[in-house]
């Protein structure tokens, strides 16, 4: 039984939203997937109800429940909210995911979380992000949160680096057998392309077959990764006929422009930009997947090309060199024309070669060797670094994260970009609906000829802005004036109460001390009673503790020195003394301020040094480490010290509206490395899966899907396309029992291999033992009972004596094909679903009665028809070959 729930990116109302899907197969909860939302839209309704709460409530609802995750790409929108529903709800099952998906999506969430957290507060914990969860503390440390902001999941570093260290990788093709609640179940992932490291996830069940969730997936080999293995001429056999295919119709209207094309065009415009304008361009791009695609298609194009000045590419991100050195590390991954000849610098020793680089071969920790390393480019973390090196008048090349536009230095950097009229914004992804980056693009859109449009095949034209936009800019500014001052008070106001806390706290601790000195028993050994030879480190130590009661009497002032004695009239103890007390005044002794303490020894009268055991302790453990552990210690600790940064500043965050002046170009060039309607309507009919579910589309496209699978004969009929929220069940409930088989059973059975399992038939009968209460299937006896009717009992010798078998599996025509090839028996496709077979295909003069046809009339059908002759008996046996044989009597 298969039950699938979209909690993000249905088939109908998906326009650029994150993906994550419920799936459960008979017990077992799968999550596929965990994208995050767009936190910073351009609108949200009047009633403070974001965009997101759906999803968000969806999700948290079910993480305690899941028993497994799997993630496909390394992108926000299939892993942005993984480490925040890790961190604070409870989504702690197994998660799975490829090498680079690890890597590259740490680089990717932890660039938007800090950007994010520049800006903006956040709550650390779930219960203020709760809008419906009560205020606590007092009104001195209360915080005003607008609903809008406490409704927004935003993880810590911390959260971030903890959620992707719990991920287990795999490799493509590496099949994993689960273990726990998850047992009988086996994933195995294969390449996506669109992504470094994307997947698709194979998994396969023992009760309900082969599912295959395939999104996001590009069957293009690019400059930096090969197509998807999905499909290469022929669709890859162990991902073909599918239970159930989970894929994305988002493309079904969309026809890209050729790369070509593509390429030229923009390559053009950067050319003509810098050279002729004198201006910049500005691409929006993400943070660690798709711009590698830009990266390498710019440095052939500034290695190669004599038309564009040596203008620098500047790449603006806080995690850039993170991002760079995690993709030198993995290039048994990367594919297209990456290579070490032809993309970054060469292994030469010209003069005049880049300082940077040669810092980068002297360092003995770089990995790649000289691959990837790119001469132009440079990289900055915000938009202040970058104009400190280069003023805004200097033709450049900016790539600026994030993509959406909606934060952070992309964000800052066009708002000052645009006003100029000699620059450009070349948008290379539609953006999330609400965004600014999909509202541009529609101005570019719209604007476009029709067969220039996107979606039609055509490159489309540059447009030039003029108008003004409003926009919301969020910021951190650093406290002055009365502000500052008044942090300031409040701070030594912390500082004095703390203060007075720890004094009084360091007081009781003196006083409890005193009252264990006080009932230590009288019979126990003083200094005078210890031999004059025994005192020598002794006196050092009670000197040292002299000096300590000297440094905590000096650290508070209005302690007194008197100490009087205890029962003293006056101080509520009995009137025993033999003074005298003048009339109406009580009494009262000083003493000399002196407290005697104990030292503490052994039976010997030696004193016990414990901080001497505690240093001995640790030389040991120092000792007992190996060098590899020595080695990670202090790796560990020089990382630490490189991350201590200089405390900032007291700040603010603000917000505020703008209006910024468009007057810059405008232009699109679509490079999400995705399929399109041809590669969709060609590979899915291919895939030819039993059972599909469509996600991550509109209801336009997902319809255009239908329509296009309806018109193939041999096509599935049963496609579900469920709504966001709603539950679609593919199936029906098996009831499973428990038994066990005797020995002397499966010592009879006679096992056929099928796929990756082995079959056998078995005829028995169920014994209830009194020592066990799981039945046992034992063989049946071969004699037959006496019955009275001779008739009835002739009828079953006769039914029992008839042999039969089973055939199990589902005959392929390709492999087949491929197979009678290998034994130099020609075979062509004749029509749809008809192989023919034998020297006549190819040879009009060998003997036309030896052809044999093979064609599938049906699900378990298939019609092997020729004349008698050997090549008739030789395809039946491989015919026979592609399946199971399981004898039945």
């Amino acid at each position: 039984m298969i039950t699938f729930t979209p909690l993000s990116g249905d088939a109908h109302t998906s326009d650029g939203s994150p993906l994550a899907y419920l799936l459960q197969v008979d017990d077992v909860k799968i999550l596929l997937d965990c994208g995050s939302p767009e936190w910073n839209p351009e609108h949200i309704d009047q009633d403070g109800d974001a965009p997101w709460t759906a999803y968000c409530t969806f999700l948290r609802s079910v993480c305690q429940s899941v028993d497994l995750v799997l993630l496909s790409h390394a992108d926000l929108q299939h892993c942005g909210l993984y480490p925040y529903a890790f961190a604070h709800w409870n989504l702690r099952a197994p998660a799975y995911c490829t090498y680079p998906v690890q890597a590259m999506g740490r680089v990717a969430v932890l660039d938007e979380v800090e950007s994010l957290r520049a800006e903006q507060s956040f709550a650390e914990t779930d219960a203020a992000n709760d809008p419906d969860a009560p205020a606590e503390g007092n009104d001195d440390d209360m915080v005003v949160v607008s609903r809008e902001q406490r409704v927004k999941y935003v993880a810590s570093k911390k959260d971030v680096h903890d959620a992707f260290d719990s991920l287990i990788t795999m490799r493509y093709s590496q099949p994993t057998h689960l273990q726990g609640k998850c047992q009988g179940l086996t994933i195995t992932p294969f390449s996506a392309a669109h992504t470094l490291g994307g997947a698709i996830w194979k998994i396969r069940s023992p009760s309900v077959g082969t599912i295959v969730y395939a999104v996001d997936m590009n069957h293009m080999r690019e400059r930096h990764l090969d197509g998807t293995v999905l499909f290469r001429s022929t669709v890859l056999e162990a991902l073909a006929r599918p239970d159930v295919l989970i894929t994305d119709a988002d493309k079904t209207l969309i026809i890209n422009s050729r790369r070509k094309d593509r390429d030229a065009a923009l390559l053009e415009l950067v050319t003509d930009t810098l050279n002729t304008r004198g201006g910049s361009l500005m691409i929006p791009c993400d943070s660690s997947t798709r711009v590698l695609e830009l990266l390498v298609l710019f440095d052939q194009h500034w290695n190669f090309s004599k038309d564009v000045k040596r203008a620098p590419i500047c790449l603006v991100s806080r995690t850039g060199v993170e991002m760079l050195t995690f993709v030198r590390s993995m290039m048994e991954w990367l594919g297209g024309t990456i290579s070490k000849e032809d993309v970054g610098e060469k292994m030469d020793n010209a003069k005049g070669g880049n300082r940077k680089r040669k810092r980068d071969d002297e360092d003995e920790d770089a990995i790649g060797a000289f691959a990837l390393r790119f001469r132009h480019l440079e990289f900055f973390t915000s938009y202040a670094q970058l104009l400190s090196t280069y003023p805004s008048s200097k033709p450049k090349l900016i790539l600026a994260v994030p993509q959406n536009l909606s934060h952070g230095s992309s964000r800052a950097i066009f708002t000052d970009f645009a006003a100029v009229q000699g620059n450009v914004v070349v948008l290379t992804s539609r953006g999330e609906a609400g965004t600014l980056a999909r509202h541009l693009f529609d101005k570019w859109n719209n604007a476009q000829a029709p067969g220039e449009k996107y979606g039609s095949g055509g490159a489309g034209a540059p447009i030039t802005l003029d108008e003004t936009m409003k926009l919301t800019m969020h910021s951190k500014v650093p406290l002055v004036g009365a502000e500052l001052e008044a942090y300031q008070a409040a701070e030594r106001v912390a500082q004095e109460r703390k203060a007075k806390e720890a004094a009084a706290l360091a007081r009781s601790q003196m006083e409890l001390e005193a009252d264990d000195d006080d009932s230590e028993s009288s019979d126990s050994d003083s200094d005078d009673d210890r031999e004059p030879g025994a005192s020598g480190n002794a006196d050092a130590e009670l000197k040292d503790a002299w000096n300590f009661v000297d440094r905590e009497q000096d650290a508070n002032q209005s302690q007194s020195f008197d100490i009087f004695l205890k029962g003293a009239p006056g101080t509520g103890g009995r009137a025993t003394s033999f003074f005298k007390v003048t009339e109406g005044q009580a009494q009262r002794f000083k003493m000399f301020p002196y407290a005697e303490r104990r030292r503490r020894v052994d039976g010997f009268g030696e004193v016990v040094d414990v901080a001497l055991w505690l240093r001995k302790g640790k030389a040991l453990e120092e000792g007992a480490e190996s060098e590899e552990a020595k080695e990670a210690k202090r790796r560990k600790l020089a990382e630490d010290e490189a991350k201590v940064t200089p405390a900032e500043p007291p700040s603010k965050f603000i917000t505020t509206e703008i209006e910024a002046q468009l007057s810059c170009r405008l232009f699109f060039v679509d490079m999400e490395g995705l399929n399109d309607s041809r590669a969709v309507k060609t590979i899915v009919p291919q895939v030819n899966p039993r059972k599909m579910i469509l996600v991550h589309s509109t209801t336009p496209a997902t319809e255009a899907l239908i329509e296009s699978c309806a018109s193939i004969r041999a096509m599935t009929r049963d496609i579900y396309t469920p709504f966001l929220g709603d539950s679609v069940q593919i199936g029906q409930h098996i009831n499973s029992f428990s038994l066990s088989l005797s020995e002397e059973l499966l010592a009879s059975i006679q096992m056929s291999r099928f796929e990756d399992t082995e079959v056998g038939y078995v005829v028995g009968r169920l014994v209830a033992h009194a020592s066990s209460s799981i039945p046992v299937l034992e063989p049946v006896m071969r004699g037959v009972a006496k019955v009275e009717d001779e008739d009835a009992q002739r009828s079953r010798l006769r039914v029992a004596e008839l042999p039969h078998s089973t055939m199990i599996g589902d005959l392929k025509l390709t492999a087949l094909k491929a197979r009678l090839n290998a034994i130099n028996i020609p075979a062509e496709f004749a029509g749809e679903g008809v192989l023919v077979c034998g020297d006549f295909v190819r040879d009009p003069d060998a003997d036309p009665n030896a052809v044999v046809a093979v064609r599938k009339l049906g699900r378990g059908k298939v019609e092997v028809e020729g004349g008698v002759c050997d090549v008739y008996y030789t395809v039946r046996r491989e015919v026979y070959a592609l399946h199971a044989i399981v004898a039945t009597t």
